[in-house]
């Protein structure tokens, strides 16, 4: 199915070819390190190293606290300063490991090395996947042995490797896919040997015809693996839209992509699973895109995880004027910094400095109820009219109408000519409605 792609959407500015022809540059940084015990999706990791302990790299640091939550490793070797809070991203405090990095980078036993994932057992390999920390990569940082352990594993007949790559000016995954093509694949069989009546498909836009190209050329005699090019059109990446671009098959807020027979994974995760399994090295690094007009040189790193995103901005040879905004992610779904000096996390994508804040350059204006916002939309919503429940505090009629659906992908914010904060709103009644729900 060629060109599969999806209802509604919109084709927001690429900016990807400031970074997308940059091969991928190692970094390592010298200093302190600093690992979130909540780089993930559910409860956070309880810190299992104190102050004085001396670290290895892929040593873990934190264990998972429940079900639905995820180990933690050290990305360095050196000595624990300190475990107390720090700021994040977000803003939020959470508790923190914080290493002084020796630069020795001593590994612990067998890290990096060979491992037969055909001699294992579809148990021991989930347990790797958890004991490696490995969580969706993409933004979601769900844990990915949970998504790999779907109720009946049976009915799974479809692995999806989002390798979209939708949101403007991010293009690591698109450089993974072109420099570390063997590893996707490599992750990709791994997922195949639990899955016995699943197909892998690799999805990408066709606007990455190169990718498409060393992916096909790449899969070439695998009977289970095929290479499904995408219209380029945003949100193409999103879950929900990749399932139904892909397969056909709808699904909504209540139901989970196993519900649907689907396991969808983001290539960076896909490659984590590969080392974890194959190289016997846990969750410890991450693919950034520094990009954006502010920066004098846009580069792809390969960085440890726990660095400072201020450490990295001289990878872009610092900035050429002083940003307006700098986002963490894309310019869709991303989120403006306010301190550089947080940590890179597992679910780190991009630093993007832009000299100009359009956002901020116009005053919203009423409604003009021209329905573009409905004609974008790709869960089939009604933006407009959530809009005005949500800002008359009316939760009832946000949620009639289907407002928890919204995932928020910017769509109806992105093409309204009245400027309205629709994706904004969205986020904060649904993050009231949810509140109140886990109070009953």
């Amino acid at each position: 199915m060629s060109n599969a792609t999806f209802r509604g959407g919109v084709h927001p500015y690429e900016g990807k070819e400031l970074s997308k022809d940059l091969p991928i540059k190692q970094v390592n940084l010298p200093g302190e390190y600093v690992f979130s015990m909540a780089q993930h999706i559910g409860a956070p990791a309880n810190p299992i190293v104190e102050k004085g302990d001396k670290v290895l790299v892929g040593q873990k640091i934190g264990e998972a606290s429940g079900f639905i939550s995820a180990n933690i490793c050290s990305s360095v070797s050196g000595t624990v300063k300190a475990v107390e809070p720090r700021m994040l991203l977000n803003g939020s405090k959470a508790t923190c490991v914080v290493i002084e990095n020796d630069e020795e980078y001593k590994g612990i036993e067998g890290l990096g090395e060979d491992r037969d994932y055909t001699k294992l057992s579809k148990d021991e390999i989930r347990d790797i996947v958890k004991e490696a920390g490995i969580v969706g990569m993409g933004g979601a940082g769900f844990p990915t042995n949970v998504k790999l352990a779907p109720k009946e594993p049976d009915k799974i007949d479809y692995i999806l490797v989002n390798g979209a790559e939708c949101e403007p000016y991010l293009t690591s995954d698109y450089r993974q896919m072109l420099e570390y093509t063997d590893q996707i694949i490599g992750g990709l069989k791994v997922m195949l040997q639990l899955f016995d009546n699943a197909k892998g498909v690799i999805c990408i836009e066709d606007n990455k015809p190169d990718a498409i190209a060393k992916m096909q050329e790449a899969v070439q005699g695998e009977d289970r693996i095929e290479v499904l090019p995408l219209k380029t059109k945003y949100p193409q990446g999103g879950e929900r839209t990749l399932i139904y671009a892909a397969t056909g098959r709808k699904i909504y807020s209540a139901k989970l992509p196993a519900d649907a027979g689907c396991i969808v994974d983001n290539v960076s995760t896909v490659i984590a699973i590969y080392r974890a399994v194959c190289k016997q090295t846990p969750l410890i690094q991450g693919v950034l895109t520094l990009t954006g007009d502010a920066f004098n040189t846009p580069v792809n790193v390969e960085v440890r995880l726990g660095c400072s995103h201020a450490d990295l901005i001289p990878e872009g040879d610092g900035f050429k004027t002083e940003p307006v905004k700098i986002i963490s992610g894309g310019p869709m779904m991303g989120f403006a910094f306010f301190d550089l000096n947080v940590p890179v996390t597992k679910t780190s994508s991009s630093i993007l400095a832009l000299t100009k804040d359009e956002v901020a350059e116009y005053e919203p204006t009423p409604c003009i109820r021209c329905g573009r916002c409905v004609e974008a939309c790709p869960g089939n919503l009604m933006p407009q009219k959530m809009a005005q429940a949500a800002l008359h505090n009316d939760y009832d009629a946000f949620v009639k109408l289907n407002g928890m659906e919204c995932y928020e992908c910017g769509s109806c914010t992105f093409v309204c000519p009245a400027r309205r904060p629709l994706t904004q709103t969205f986020k904060q009644a649904r993050q009231y409605v949810a509140a109140q729900r886990r109070k009953k």
